[in-house]
């Protein structure tokens, strides 16, 4: 969709000259509010890999014994009553390990979309543009996650899509339901020689304010129109705050995906998560977190072996925060396969741990 630079050029233009006629008796600048993020990280990889990179299914926190940025983000976002609009760039080693396949111009865009609001008396909006992803419950605002890596899950599932987003908040504000017409699988622009679009749905469900049930979905091809193969993928989580300091959430990623153009025959794959975090007090907490990855067929993470990728994985994370903006986390990962698809001293092995350290700030 190679009308994104355009809107990441113009969005603002647009809800500006929409504000000034909604409202000429206010400043468009009096809407306008800046956000910024920045997490350095060092992670320590006990497998000693030689080419710095942990492995080629994580995209966040993936360089071996290096201070580096993951991941920094400077964002305006304009709001009005019937308007609002977001362009937002970043940097760090996460847009060079994700993004890697976008054009040069794309690469560091974080957000560009305007949105309007259809009804007066209805939360019913309209967004087009880039926009961080509908499927799943982490981000790349890793302060807002509770643990300081991303899950296997997040990281081979979608983080953005280039999209239009209708979506629609009950009164009571315990629903929220979208529709999602996307360029593909995680994609600014659509794949070379794929003419065709993805769709996909988002309903949150919030009966209270400690229980969040969400449901997402993407069903599309990422493959050439010449072989192309469709995707049907659905995301389920659950989040439940037990009291002021117990939180536990549970998900789980399952995906089909035909063998052959037009085929009746399809890989699969699934991984379900869970995890929970106790806080100890207003500065300290620690959260576990349990996993696994299924994809044998290697759709989603290829590893030329005879049982694909099957992948156990556990992590403990212990955060400190120094103020209200600044954040202290440390983490302990380790993760186990069927087969050897991990290296270390260039021999296969079945088995990965490393540690890690992060340091963020959010403004």
């Amino acid at each position: 969709m190679k009308q994104t630079i355009l809107w990441a050029s113009l969005a603002f233009l647009s809800a500006m000259t929409a504000a000034v006629a909604q409202d000429k008796q206010s400043k468009w600048t009096d809407s306008i509010n800046v956000h910024a993020y920045g997490e350095l990280y060092y992670m320590y990889d006990f497998n000693q890999t030689n080419t710095g990179q942990l492995n080629d299914f994580l995209y966040s926190f993936n360089r071996h014994n290096e201070v580096n940025l993951n991941f920094a983000m400077v964002k305006l976002n304009y709001q009005q009553q019937r308007v609002r609009a977001n362009l937002a760039f970043m940097a760090g080693s996460y847009v060079k390990s994700n993004l890697v396949n976008e054009p040069d111009g794309l690469k560091n865009i974080y957000e560009a979309s305007v949105g309007v609001k259809l009804l007066s008396d209805k939360e019913l909006w309209l967004d087009v543009g880039i926009m961080p992803s509908h499927i799943g419950f982490e981000s790349n605002i890793g302060a807002d996650v509770m643990t300081m890596s991303r899950s296997m899950m997040a990281e081979n599932s979608p983080y953005f899509s280039s999209a239009a987003k209708l979506s629609y908040h009950t009164p009571n504000q315990q629903w929220m339901i979208a529709l999602n017409v996307m360029n593909g699988w995680q994609r600014i622009e659509r794949p070379t020689g794929n003419s065709t679009l993805a769709i996909g749905h988002q309903v949150t469900y919030t009966p209270t304010s400690q229980w969040t049930v969400n449901s997402s979905s993407f069903i599309g091809s990422d493959t050439p129109d010449q072989e192309r193969k469709m995707r049907y993928f659905h995301n389920l989580y659950a989040s439940y705050q037990v009291n002021d300091r117990v939180m536990l959430l549970a998900g789980i990623d399952t995906g089909l995906q035909q063998k052959a153009k037009a085929s009746t025959s399809y890989s699969h794959w699934y991984a379900p998560l869970v995890m929970g975090q106790y806080k100890f007090d207003n500065k300290w907490s620690v959260t576990g977190r349990v996993e696994y990855y299924h994809d044998e067929d290697g759709v989603i993470i290829a590893t030329d072996t005879p049982h694909g990728f099957q992948t156990l994985g556990y992590s403990v994370n212990i955060d400190y925060r120094i103020t209200d903006q600044v954040m202290w986390r440390i983490e302990a990962r380790t993760l186990s396969s069927k087969d050897a698809v991990f290296t270390r001293n260039q021999t296969a092995v079945t088995g990965q741990t490393f540690i890690g350290s992060s340091l963020s700030i959010k403004l």
